[in-house]
């Protein structure tokens, strides 16, 4: 199974659910744009909107490299609530699963991602954030729909 998602350049639409400790699911809705160099190196630009609700928007600014025919790749990631991060991916089967942390945060933030295909124009993000290698601060449920050019 290929995937579209991230490994070909384009734009996706997000839509789903973030919740944060101890508070009740809010919708989101955002934009993903994928872009990719003649030298293996993707960006990833992500903005997450929270219509209706009282909180503000979240950027994430990835820049990663990604050799042909590989399954892992690495990342930095400037996040606009975490600050600066650093990752690792792996591309599986039916998906793609990152693992990253915050550089120099005494609160120990880490985060998972799972983004897993349905078909080449749709995949399924489960996210969260973690504190201190043990409580969840923040998950979120959202689909990526591919948009035409």
């Amino acid at each position: 199974m290929s995937h579209t998602f991230l490994l070909e350049p384009g734009r996706w639409l997000l839509q789903g659910n973030w919740l944060d400790r101890d508070g009740m699911p809010i919708t989101i809705k955002g934009k993903t744009l994928v872009a990719w160099t003649r030298d293996n190196w993707f960006t990833m630009v992500t903005l997450l909107k929270f219509p209706g609700a009282a909180r503000d928007d979240i950027t994430f600014q990835y820049k990663g490299r990604l050799n042909l025919g590989e399954r892992q790749y690495t990342f930095v990631l400037h996040h606009s609530e975490l600050g600066r991060v650093e990752g690792e991916g792996w591309i599986a089967p039916a998906s793609i699963v990152q693992r990253y942390w915050v550089l120099g945060d005494k609160q120990r933030r880490s985060g998972f991602e799972t983004i897993h295909r349905v078909d080449d124009n749709t995949y399924f993000l489960a996210s969260a954030v973690i504190e201190a290698g043990r409580n969840l601060i923040s998950t979120m449920e959202a689909t990526l729909e591919r948009q035409s050019d």
